[in-house]
């Protein structure tokens, strides 16, 4: 599925989307994790610095939503769809260096926003994160809008 260009320029925006998987419960868990890449042809690329409960679950499961909102403008995403695993010695050296990229970016906003006295986390806690552990790579099957009705089109 091929992702609109309003959908992929709102994504772009985003550092990080929720994850949600199903546990061996048959819950829904969510986590955040890292946005690498996401492409017009409906493919997103996630790191996860950890193997715990999302990389167990996708195993179990593939099917996956992901959400990405900005509370500030009231606009959001939801996309479905399956996912694959890769482990960390398989994943593209760009799609590495992208991600490093982002994560400086993020430690940059942060920097900027508390010299304008925005305070937030004292630290930089992207800096300390380990080595992402594997890549995700989502196929995305549907896309839902998840702006309010009255909202659309103003």
């Amino acid at each position: 599925m091929n992702i609109p260009s309003e959908v992929m320029e709102f994504l772009q925006k985003q550092d990080f989307m929720v994850i949600s998987t199903i546990d061996e419960n048959g819950f829904p868990r969510s986590a955040c994790k890292g946005i690498v890449e996401i492409s017009a042809q409906g493919r997103v690329h996630l790191l996860d610095v950890y193997l715990k409960n999302t990389y167990n679950n996708l195993r179990r499961n593939p099917k996956v939503s992901l959400t990405a909102v900005d509370e500030h403008n009231f606009k959001g995403y939801c996309l479905q769809g399956q996912a694959k695993i890769h482990p960390a010695g398989k994943i593209a050296p760009e799609l590495l260096r992208a991600w490093e990229a982002r994560i400086a970016s993020r430690i940059t906003q942060r920097l900027l926003k508390n010299v304008s006295d925005k305070k937030g986390h004292p630290g930089h806690p992207e800096a300390g994160l380990p080595k992402p552990e594997y890549m995700i790579e989502v196929q995305v099957e549907e896309i839902v809008d998840l702006t309010p009705q009255h909202l659309k089109g103003k």
